[in-house]
């Protein structure tokens, strides 16, 4: 007998996410990493078509290790355990794909997004550009348990990080780090940046916050693009409040800076990266202090 969606949940993914919390809360910044999960439910895998490598495709690889460095500088750190392909918690929490499932989506459903119609919604249709998952269509049902179970209790300990940092400092900024495939980017030309910086053109996160990773970033050697392909998903555009002092900036590193992309193995260039990730860390603290003060004083 098949064991349901809630059972699989409970036996191999609890716990679902790490809060890793520094002794004692010293800086304004948050650090959270929906997508670098790598514990992939036995069930799930006899699920898909795929072998377990190409399932990892979509995986923001060792990117919770990269930033394993941030409770020290006094910076609480979400990451998830769940893979992206399972659950992904950069959506929002209902985008789901008709196409996926053989029984009717709820009213709340959203089924039109420009994620969904790419097979890239809460509960993915696809990794990569277009290699489908799923051996079946999934039960309506099953994507709830993941939402509830998964989904929704990443999202309250953000918000709980993101409410304690703002009660104490006056004000906040949200870290969302990912990670991105080293293939050529066609529209801008070919090749890709080593970082792309996401604030949402500009809506999501200050400007100087920006600038100050941009420019310890290129200050290091490193090409850096900003916006483009990757303005910010739903994390950077929901938690985004520049105006309410809360500020939101997401971080894409280019893979081929750390790992070899075809077997997932870290390289040599892994512990320069941690070195030079923590510079840039360090930028963004004082940069935030800085617009932190004048709150503060104001309150």
């Amino acid at each position: 007998m098949s064991r349901s969606e809630a059972e699989i949940i409970e036996s191999e993914l609890s716990p679902p996410f790490t809060v890793a919390r520094p002794t004692q809360l010293q800086v304004p910044l948050v650090f959270n990493s929906p997508h670098s999960g790598r514990v992939y439910p036995p069930a799930f895998l006899a699920s898909s078509k795929l072998d377990p490598l190409t399932l990892r495709r979509s995986e923001d690889a060792y990117v919770d290790e990269l930033f394993a460095f941030v409770p020290g500088l006094g910076a609480p750190f979400l990451h998830a355990h769940f893979p992206r392909a399972y659950l992904d918690a950069n959506r929002e929490p209902y985008e789901l794909d008709p196409i996926l499932f053989h029984d009717g989506l709820p009213h709340y459903a959203n089924t039109q997004s420009v994620r969904v119609v790419g097979g890239l919604g809460t509960i993915a249709r696809i990794v990569s550009e277009s290699d489908e998952i799923y051996r079946e269509r999934l039960s309506v049902s099953a994507a709830l348990e993941r939402i509830n179970r998964l989904y929704t209790p990443y999202h309250e300990a953000l918000l709980a990080l993101l409410k304690e940092t703002r009660a104490a400092f006056g004000f906040c900024l949200l870290v969302d780090c990912h990670s991105m495939p080293s293939n050529p980017i066609a529209e801008q030309g070919g090749g890709r940046p080593d970082f792309v910086l996401g604030d949402r053109h500009g809506t999501s996160c200050s400007n100087e916050l920006t600038r100050a990773a941009s420019m310890k970033l290129k200050e290091l050697g490193y090409a850096v693009a900003l916006n483009k392909p990757y303005a910010g998903g739903y994390i950077t555009e929901h938690y985004g409040r520049p105006h309410a002092g809360q500020h939101t900036l997401q971080i894409e590193v280019n893979r081929a800076l750390y790992m070899d992309e075809a077997n997932f193995e870290k390289t040599a260039g892994f512990a320069k990266l941690l070195a030079d990730l923590e510079l840039m860390v360090r930028a963004l603290i004082a940069c935030a202090a800085t617009l932190a003060a004048p709150r503060a004083a104001a309150e």
